[in-house]
């Protein structure tokens, strides 16, 4: 890492990593919009994202990083592997509800627990194949001061996924795949559900 970032981190730890976080975790649901391929960005719905990644996600990771550092002190593979479990079993579960319940608020949904009720446990179960490999790193290796940045840069990947879930995939890996590498059979279904979530922000 760039060592004048590295004082900047150090001085001012949580400005650093809960600015950088929040705009990595946005910059998912943007790359989610240009991967998808529409013609204009929805930026009301970045906003959204951004809104819940600085309210919430960055700043609840950087005091839980402190929480996990004072309660398993150290890097050994005994306190690497508390810090894991608490994290996936406490935290993993907790922030993807927030993200589901919180963008739906914003957006001013009537039920804002639907795509929760729908997608959660899918979801969940995928972080499962991605998050404790991140945070076995992180833990292990990447400086306290610098753990919630780590985060976002992982978060960046998961937002883009969670972005694609809440708007048309299920929180399966394989829906995600099949949308990435979409079959040239698909591509008609693709492009009609494409349409029904543009369709709205083209008539506003």
């Amino acid at each position: 890492l760039n060592p004048l970032f590295l004082r900047h981190a150090r001085r001012f730890p949580w400005v650093t990593n809960v600015t950088l976080y929040g705009c990595l975790f946005a910059g998912g649901d943007f790359v989610h919009q240009w991967f998808s391929g529409r013609e204009t960005i929805e930026w009301r719905q970045t906003r959204n994202v951004a809104v819940v990644a600085f309210s919430f996600h960055g700043n609840f990771n950087f005091f839980w990083m402190r929480f996990l550092e004072r309660r398993f002190p150290g890097n050994s593979i005994g306190m690497v592997m508390r810090k894991l479990f608490l994290d996936q079993t406490t935290a993993a579960p907790l922030a993807t509800s927030v993200f589901y319940t919180g963008v739906s608020f914003l957006e001013g949904k009537e039920d804002i627990l639907e795509d929760w009720r729908e997608k959660f446990l899918n979801t969940y179960k995928t972080g499962l194949m991605f998050w404790p490999f991140m945070q076995f790193l992180n833990f292990a290796l990447v400086p306290l001061y610098v753990r919630t940045t780590f985060t976002g840069c992982c978060a960046f990947i998961w937002a883009t996924f969670l972005c694609f879930s809440r708007q048309t995939g299920d929180g399966t890996a394989g829906a995600a795949l099949a949308w990435m590498f979409p079959h040239k059979d698909d591509d008609a279904e693709y492009t009609k559900e494409k349409d029904k979530v543009d369709a709205p922000s083209k008539g506003a």
